[in-house]
């Protein structure tokens, strides 16, 4: 693969500066006290209250030239799908503008230590899935702009999500600032145990999904939660999606067509297409674990068809590949293109040449447990892509179901959840000792998420404006 180099003293060469870029944790031995001392300096030099706020840059590019340049390589017919999608609220614009973010995000002040980051950290980022144990835990799921930045980023994309979704659900202000307080807080009291645990401890550490659904108040949703959580458990990919996505013609299993959202390439490009896709997957069982790989080889593929996902992700390559064993085995697999982090021209670029392994190697730091067919690969256009099980019992949240406690006691449960994922690759010591005991930070980064809501709804305004005068197009699929 790209990633490889084929002289040995190479390779090594490059897994040694692979090992010194990704260390994001303090690797002396000074003990614990001392770290969180440096991260007490830091706060001094970085204080608390300076986050608080925003200014609009005085060289702030246009919303919407920021939107048309990450174009870019998408499929040209399926950029209006995008527009169409961001256009119904200015939370969808905000899923679908994490690039915009960044400019701003690069402008706001950090005490510089990093972490793994998701990139695009908000509340609909965040999932239950199972575990390779068959575990269902609750943790972030997305990470096509992970990259090692600042960890405040993170931390301030998913409060302004909050301020968002509370805005949407036409709850009382008062629950907007009392969510963003419960993240903040929550990451903070969170990091303090993880300043206080051995490094395994908190890689071992997980959120089992059950303990978010007990933790829930409200009798209803808490019901809910239990029947969507018991209704993917039974949804098996060999008796209810094998059967739901596909259809059997001249005695093979096709995936089925519904268009826009899923289709094939046309008959005429189909042959060479699938060459592609077949020379691709050779190349991303190099990606995995041995026993993996055995396990993948099993498999054959069936078919294979485009697929629209998400909204930052629309236009961009995503497919799904039909996987069938002996005996009708299925296995879906679902391509993701991967392009340069939006983090990268801010953050500095990745150290993988693959955008895909960034993506994965990202993922695997990050999660508390990652997919067994994680894995990356290329076309031969150059795309880079991973590459994850299409379906495996995953609950998505409802946020448009929250009312105002209901979205604190979420609030807290992913401002946990994300300290765990940044203790897992950064030194918890330092960052607690910059967060420190009080409510100063808490405090400042609602006004912060308050404030940028705000400009997130100017910049909506702004792409409707646009679309209005004709200047881009948007089709909508009422996703």
């Amino acid at each position: 693969m790209d990633t490889q180099a084929k002289d040995p003293k190479e390779e090594r060469k490059r897994r040694q500066q692979t090992a010194e870029a990704a260390m994001l944790h303090d690797n002396t031995i000074s003990p614990r006290d001392e770290r969180k001392a440096r991260g007490k300096a830091l706060r001094a030099s970085y204080p608390v209250e300076d986050h608080a706020g925003f200014k609009v840059a005085p060289n702030r590019p246009d919303p919407v030239d920021v939107l048309e340049k990450s174009n870019q390589g998408r499929l040209p017919e399926l950029i209006p799908l995008r527009y169409g999608r961001m256009m119904q609220s200015p939370f969808t614009f905000y899923r679908g503008a994490a690039a915009l973010m960044a400019v701003d995000l690069a402008n706001t002040p950090t005490m510089k230590v990093r972490v793994q980051v998701c990139g695009d950290c908000h509340l609909l980022n965040f999932g239950a899935f199972r575990t390779p144990e068959r575990n269902i835990v609750f943790d972030i799921n997305d990470f096509d702009e992970t990259l090692p930045a600042p960890w405040e980023w993170d931390l301030k994309r998913l409060t302004v999500s909050f301020v968002l979704t509370a805005r949407d659900n036409g709850l009382k202000p008062r629950y907007a600032t009392e969510a963003v307080e419960a993240v903040v807080r929550s990451y903070r009291d969170k990091m303090g145990e993880y300043s206080k645990m051995s490094i395994l401890d908190i890689w071992y550490d997980r959120v089992d999904f059950d303990r978010v659904i007990e933790g829930t108040t409200d009798a209803e949703l808490q019901k809910r939660s239990k029947d969507q959580l018991k209704k993917e458990k039974k949804r098996t990919i060999q008796d209810y999606y094998f059967p739901k996505l596909t259809e059997q013609k001249d005695g093979s299993y096709l995936i089925k067509d519904s268009p826009p959202v899923m289709y094939h390439v046309p008959s005429e490009d189909r042959k060479a297409y699938n060459e592609s896709v077949h020379n691709a997957l050779t190349l991303y069982a190099e990606s995995l674990q041995e026993d993996r790989r055995r396990l993948f080889n099993r498999y054959k593929l069936a078919d294979f068809a485009i697929k629209v996902v998400g909204i930052g992700s629309v236009g961009t390559m995503c497919a799904v590949a039909l996987m069938l064993a002996p005996d009708d085995e299925p296995l879906f697999l679902q391509f993701k293109e991967a392009r340069e982090s939006v983090l990268e021209p801010f953050a500095g670029k990745s150290i993988f040449e693959n955008h895909g392994q960034r993506v994965v190697e990202g993922q695997r730091i990050v999660q508390s447990a990652s997919d067994i067919f994680l894995g990356w690969t290329k076309f031969h256009d150059g795309k880079h892509f991973y590459l994850r099980q299409l379906r495996d019992t995953k609950v998505k949240p409802e946020p448009q179901l929250w009312e105002g406690p209901q979205l604190v006691e979420i609030a807290e449960v992913m401002g946990a959840v994300l300290a765990r994922a940044h203790a897992r690759s950064g030194d918890s010591a330092v960052i607690k000792g910059y967060l420190g005991s009080d409510d100063g930070l808490d405090k400042a980064i609602a006004d912060y998420s308050l404030a940028y809501a705000n400009q997130v709804e100017k910049d909506h305004a702004a792409l409707q404006a646009a679309v209005r005068s004709g200047r881009i197009k948007a089709i909508s699929d009422q996703e």
